[in-house]
């Protein structure tokens, strides 16, 4: 118990020298984004996922197969959209490869701009989500999920890949003192689990007791104060910024 506290401790308040730097608590703000954002996709936007892939193939699997409440249409604009970001988000790895700083920063932004003209739609059709806004919304979330997990990639922070969970828990069981393992990271790993959990059970009462546009608007705002911050944290040119060896 106590090395798992003190894991989770320097995950949330790195180290002086700590070769992540401020990184781990950066992209624990945007595992919680990822929670938001499938809660709103798939609880508002008919079923249909734009952060995780896996239930997407799942889903379309079951779609052509004829099952109700799901969209063939849906799931394959998702998976487009996903990978047309992850493109733009290997493209922006390999611009800024040698300042992970900057990467994050830039990242961040775009996500910002592509969360923001969500936000705009949902105000302009005041809350209704129409078809068009659906499929507006898919693509433009897709897009920054896909982007947000080619960064987080990149970054190659261990056990914080911001989107996906599957090797993560994965890790934790396999990597346990019951399965003979040394448990490596089991706090970065717990704290990965719990932002997922907090973001989605954040996003699925605010559907319930608020607007979808409170929500993205939620987004939009970690997602500018993660942009701002990476950006100053790495103003001097500290040692985490570099790629990790």
């Amino acid at each position: 118990m106590r090395r798992l506290l003190t894991d989770a401790a320097h995950t949330l308040v790195p180290p002086k020298g700590d070769r992540h730097g401020p990184l781990p608590p950066l992209m624990l703000v945007l595992t919680v984004v990822t929670g938001l954002i499938d809660a709103v996709s798939y609880l508002a936007l008919g079923r249909v996922f734009v952060a995780n892939m896996t239930g997407n193939v799942v889903f379309l699997g079951f779609a052509l197969a004829g099952a109700p409440g799901l969209s063939v249409p849906a799931s394959l604009v998702s998976m487009v959209s996903f990978l047309v970001g992850a493109l733009a988000g290997g493209r922006f790895g390999t611009r800024f490869a040698a300042h992970r700083g900057r990467l994050l920063a830039a990242a961040t932004a775009i996500q910002a701009v592509l969360v923001a003209a969500t936000v705009v739609a949902v105000a302009v059709s005041h809350g209704e989500v129409t078809s068009p806004v659906r499929y507006t919304l898919i693509v433009f979330l897709g897009i920054a999920m896909g982007m947000q997990n080619a960064v987080a990639r990149r970054l190659g922070v261990p056990d914080l890949t911001t989107t996906v969970l599957t090797l993560t828990l994965t890790g934790l069981a396999a990597d346990s003192s019951p399965a003979g393992g040394a448990t490596p990271r089991p706090g970065r790993r717990i704290l990965s689990v719990l932002a997922m959990f907090l973001g989605a059970l954040a996003g699925a009462l605010l559907l319930r007791h608020a607007e979808l546009l409170h929500i993205l608007v939620l987004v939009l705002v970690l997602l500018i104060v993660t942009s701002i911050t990476a950006h100053r944290l790495s103003a001097s040119d500290p040692a985490w910024t570099r790629p990790p060896s």
